[in-house]
């Protein structure tokens, strides 16, 4: 089975008095414990049941990506086990911290839960397979290299004798793991690179998918948290006499310097005593801010003397000084939420000896790492369960401030655990917000209509400066030039100008920047693409014509938008009143190109087809690429019509989905 923390009453009355307080582990019941007693752990990554199933354990998170599919099928393809055949577990940090980070890091963001996998995960499923391998050999005294395995059947290829994983899987895992571990010719791949259903569809549909949200331990309160409305301002006072025999309520505790938290029997009765709980906000300089200051904030910078140089050649100062047209574009975008299905919340035991969490986290070794820190206690007297998550979109990889809230209240209750879950209220503003930018695009023409030069002015806020202060590069955000890099393997500029200038006048307001799923790619590729489409109409020439002839040294970028244009007709009539209009941008190691047919009547815009393609390398699981596309065009609509979050007196003011719409799947 899927393995989940089952923390029903019987299994937490057999776990704390046999081991303790080991909430972190499922005791199975008796049928369940027999089966799982034989299974033979072959190394950190497979398990091997006498039934022949197969667990793959899954270090990364899942949020609805499919990257726990794409894992297993990596490790699946260099086992050799039958696929319908495979189940799933997550180990959890602390066994991690404890194995020597056998599983490599958690960390799951930036596109990046599959291809930095690939190594790891791979070698893990060939060890065991060689490992499973040798073990038959051994009980057939023949010399490993005379056998084969394939669907969990293992064949001495000059008998033809054979086993199963299942009868050799004891013997394997006493096997010294081979040093030297050859990974298939991907021209041999049976698994990766098919569509396969995804592991997790069936639990999810069925509802019993445990989400962070749907933990329950006995004796468990709830606490419901209200921080300062402004970001910045600091908690003064608030009355708990005055909530202290409404219904339910156990403790009023202040967390931090700019929150307050209720805790009772359920989380309803916490947040009604919450909303009725005077609190009072010390005043703060940002008490004033608002969208349009902040717009102020960030024009100054367009034309700023300072800026962070991301990418430059030749001089395009000169350049811009005798060409013989000068084109000039000034763009924006807003602040935006995350909006996760599922609000930020955790599940915390405190005792003054160990402190376990459950949570729904983009990266468990970051949780544990807060849970330590915000306990005090050392990290081998900490656990930290990853559960699915609801939604993460980057809003839980660097930002695990409810983790840290949840440990500090339940601190205040040693012993009981506490369930923290935030309103749609506190979550819709209380995030790590997509950064909010201006950009200047300035290009000059030759007396021929060719583009010369380009200056790109990105005037606006840091993510790193937010989360991680730490990896910035000399007082520079490297992140804020994704998609404009002189090359690399990651985000690379797609476009041969000869005399270019791409800078970053850094401008950080109050509200806090977070990664957001394409991050800061979205604005950058706006900014470029629709200033390319101006210098188009401007030169007189087509739209993927002008593109091309700047292509040249870039024919990655290039394929990918020569692909949306044929399948879209590029060159072809639209139909009557419809426009077409391309872009193209490298992102994440994955290039990526877009074709949208649109029509405007009136104030209504309507999306009649968008084309897609992508050449993101070797293709794990084809069909959850086209899934991921598919839904990252109904996030962007989204963005587009409904995402900005505005500010007024300090705050953000959408609080819930009344003010901050979603695009439908339809």
């Amino acid at each position: 089975m899927n393995y989940m923390p089952k923390l029903d009453r019987r299994s937490f009355v057999v776990g704390s008095t046999a081991a303790g307080l080991s909430l972190g582990f499922h005791i199975p019941f008796p049928d369940e414990a027999r089966a799982q007693a034989t299974a033979s752990e072959v190394n950190a990554w497979v398990v091997v049941h006498p039934d022949e199933t197969v667990t793959i354990r899954v270090a990364r998170s899942e949020m609805g990506q499919g990257t726990l599919t794409g894992l297993c099928q990596m490790v699946a393809e260099e086992l050799e086990c039958e696929w319908s055949k495979v189940k799933y577990e997550f180990p959890t940090p602390g066994q991690n911290v404890a194995r020597k980070r056998v599983w490599g890091d958690f960390f799951t963001a930036g596109s990046r839960g599959i291809r930095t996998s690939e190594q790891i995960v791979r070698k893990g499923g060939a060890a065991a397979r060689m490992m499973l391998i040798a073990a038959a050999a051994n009980e057939w005294k023949v010399p490993a290299a005379e056998c084969t395995a394939a669907n969990g059947v293992i064949t001495h290829t000059p008998s033809g004798r054979k086993t199963t994983f299942g009868k050799v899987a004891a013997a394997a895992s006493k096997i010294d793991p081979p040093a030297d571990i050859k990974l298939k010719d991907p021209k041999d791949w049976k698994i990766i690179g098919k569509g396969v259903r995804r592991l997790d569809t069936p639990d999810k549909v069925t509802g019993k998918a445990i989400y962070g949200i749907d933990v329950r331990l006995p004796g468990m309160l709830s606490a419901a948290i209200k921080a300062a409305p402004v970001f910045g301002a600091k908690l003064k006072s608030f009355d708990a006499a005055k909530v202290a025999s409404m219904r339910g309520v156990k403790k009023v505790v202040p967390v931090e310097d700019n929150a307050v938290a209720v805790i009772a029997d359920t989380w309803w009765n916490a947040k009604t005593a919450l909303e009725a709980l005077p609190v009072a906000w010390e005043a703060s300089p940002n008490d004033k801010v608002s969208s349009a200051s902040i717009a102020d904030f960030l024009k100054a910078g367009l034309d700023a003397e300072q800026a962070f140089v991301g990418n430059q050649a030749g001089d395009v100062k000169a350049a811009l000084a005798k060409a013989a047209k000068k084109v000039e574009a000034v763009y924006g975008y807003p602040y935006q939420h995350h909006v996760t299905m599922e609000p930020q919340n955790a599940t915390v035991l405190y005792t003054p000896e160990k402190c376990e969490v459950w949570s729904s986290v983009q990266d468990g070794e970051q949780g544990l790492a807060a849970t330590s820190e915000a306990c005090g206690l050392p990290v081998a007297k900490c656990e930290f369960h990853k559960t699915f998550l609801g939604g993460g979109f980057g809003r839980r990889s660097t930002s695990v401030d409810y983790v840290r809230q949840a440990v500090l209240i339940a601190k205040e209750m040693p012993g009981t655990p506490v369930k923290l879950l935030w309103t749609r209220e506190e979550d819709m503003t209380h995030g790590w917000y997509h950064p909010i930018t201006q950009c200047k695009m300035t290009a000059g023409f030759d007396d021929k209509n060719s583009l010369t030069a380009l200056h790109i002015r990105i005037s606006g806020q840091s993510i790193l400066a937010s989360v991680a202060p730490g990896r910035m590069q000399n007082g520079m955000d490297p992140a804020t030039f994704q998609g404009f890099v002189k090359g690399g393997a990651e985000t690379a500029f797609g476009y041969d100008v000869p005399n270019l200038l791409i800078d970053h006048a850094m401008r950080n307001p109050h509200v806090p920047a977070g990664f957001w799923r394409g991050v800061n790619i979205n604005q950058n590729a706006i900014y470029i693409e629709s200033f390319m489409d101006e210098l188009a109409k401007e030169a007189g020439v087509d739209p993927l014509e002008f593109r091309r002839k700047l292509m040249g040294p870039y024919p990655k970028h290039l394929a990918v938008l020569n692909a949306v244009a044929e399948k879209a007709g590029w060159g072809k009539p639209a139909p009557q009143g419809v426009y077409r209009g391309l872009a193209q941008m490298m992102a994440f190691g994955s290039y990526v190109a877009a074709c949208a047919e649109v029509s405007v009547d009136g104030n209504k815009v309507k999306i009649h087809r968008i084309v897609g393609a992508t050449d993101p390398g070797y293709a794990v699981n084809p069909a959850q690429i086209e899934r991921q596309i598919a839904g990252s065009f109904v996030y962007g609509l989204t963005g587009l019509f409904y995402g900005e979050c505005t500010v007024k007196d300090g705050a953000i003011e959408q609080t819930n989905f009344d003010s901050y719409d979603m695009m439908r799947i339809a």
